[in-house]
């Protein structure tokens, strides 16, 4: 569980604290990468064999396109999608939640309708409906980048939809939101503004907003916010074009920040492991590096940089840190195993395909997911072993999900549960 900065009034901090409580109890999987945004399930249970036809308990088309991945609780699965065609002017961004028992769609509403010009702003791998909704104190927050942003009620019902904030995504949006004590906070890095937002949970208002200030050549990137606490302050992780940044989540002023160069189009998400940051920066400059947040203040390029390691590091998915090793693939197909420690490589191996979704870890295992719907299962340790290679015969760009002994994955057209 993550306090809030040291800021916040106490009585704030005592009703935040308990609302946290409230709602880690109601999701299994309630954001992207799970309940601590790092791909760390601890489910039981979770199949290691499956086929397009074994070990499957249902298979169930959603209407329209969407890659964002599947988020749970209480039974439930929620996810967007988009609907229309944008050369029609007819796009219609929806929200669905689905019965994660027996798939059945539980309602499917929608959200905006974005006009064409907006919609337009994307690229042909990309799509309308890629962020991933957030579960919150019996609310379901739905992000659609520059075209809005909205919160439902768990019946479908929309209660705020918030869509004044505008910029140029180049490619579309592509980075999902963080729930930060009463905040929902965002990038709006785009090829002509470049921004952090945060807006109230309960209103959608705009509560702060602050510029990026990137001297990167292309500015524009997609990355997820990483909420991590350092000497009992809360600090937002934000990467962007050139540079990554730690703000408060009470103003949202920066605290630190480190350069990466001409790194740009940022897509993983970081991850926070043994008090150290652990992120990738980007095209043109895709290098791993692991910072240490303590006492970092203004530029700390030069001072808080533990280690930094420049092959094969993926440009889109997420990296996993389960114990002492970290593991990624890069978006052809070559899967990593480091110390987490020192960034000495313990081995490399070529899975094949390419790669988007961000890694799992279940029950001592690692499951990497690639574009043609081949998922890698593969035993966490400094050594190789691949347990097995399962098939699903469907293009998948969303990042898994785990609850109730089952793996949840959202392909092209159709959300699968494997196991039971």
């Amino acid at each position: 569980m993550y306090l809030l900065s040291h800021r916040y009034l106490p009585w704030t901090l005592v009703v935040l604290v308990a609302s946290a409580v409230a709602s880690a109890a109601m999701a299994n999987w309630p954001e992207f990468r799970g309940p601590t945004g790092d791909g760390i399930s601890t489910d039981s249970g979770i199949p290691v064999n499956w086929s397009a036809v074994e070990n499957v308990a249902w298979k169930k088309e959603i209407p329209g396109a969407g890659w964002s991945s599947p988020v749970l609780g209480d039974g439930h699965i929620y996810l967007t999608s988009a609907r229309g065609k944008i050369e029609d002017g007819d796009v219609s961004l929806r929200t669905l939640c689905v019965d994660a028992g027996d798939g059945r769609i539980v309602w499917d509403v929608e959200v905006t309708r974005p006009d064409t010009e907006k919609a337009a702003k994307i690229y042909p791998k990309n799509g309308l409906a890629s962020p991933t909704p957030i579960l919150h104190e019996n609310r379901v927050y739905v992000h659609f980048g520059h075209m809005g942003t909205a919160a439902l009620d768990l019946e479908g019902n929309v209660l705020w939809l918030q869509n004044d904030i505008e910029y140029d995504p180049q490619h579309g949006a592509g980075g999902s939101p963080a729930v930060v004590g009463d905040l929902l906070i965002f990038s709006c890095d785009g090829a002509d503004t470049q921004h952090i937002v945060a807006l109230d949970l309960a209103s959608g208002d705009v509560r702060w907003k602050v510029p990026r200030d990137t001297e990167a050549g292309r500015p524009f990137s997609f990355s997820t916010p990483q909420l991590i606490e350092v000497d009992g302050a809360s600090q937002v992780i934000s990467p962007g074009s050139g540079f990554v940044g730690a703000y408060d989540p009470s103003d949202g002023h920066r605290i630190w920040q480190v350069n990466y160069g001409d790194g740009f189009s940022v897509v993983p998400r970081p991850v926070y492991a043994h008090g150290r940051l652990y992120l990738a920066s980007g095209f043109m400059r895709a290098s791993l590096f692991v910072i240490d947040p303590q006492n970092a203040q203004g530029d700390a390029t030069k001072t808080n940089i533990v280690w930094q390691h420049d092959r094969r590091v993926p440009l889109t998915s997420s990296l996993l840190v389960v114990s002492d090793e970290v593991y990624f693939v890069s978006d052809n197909g070559i899967a990593s195993c480091l110390d987490a420690h020192t960034g000495s490589v313990h081995w490399t191996e070529r899975l094949g395909g390419s790669f988007s979704a961000s890694p799992v870890f279940a029950e001592g295992r690692i499951y990497f997911v690639n574009e043609e719907g081949k998922t890698f299962v593969i035993r966490r340790g400094v050594e190789y072993n691949l347990l097995a290679t399962n098939d699903l015969e469907e293009r998948i760009f969303a990042s898994p999900a785990t609850a109730d002994g089952a793996l949840f994955l959202r392909g092209e057209t159709s959300l699968w549960r494997i196991g039971k």
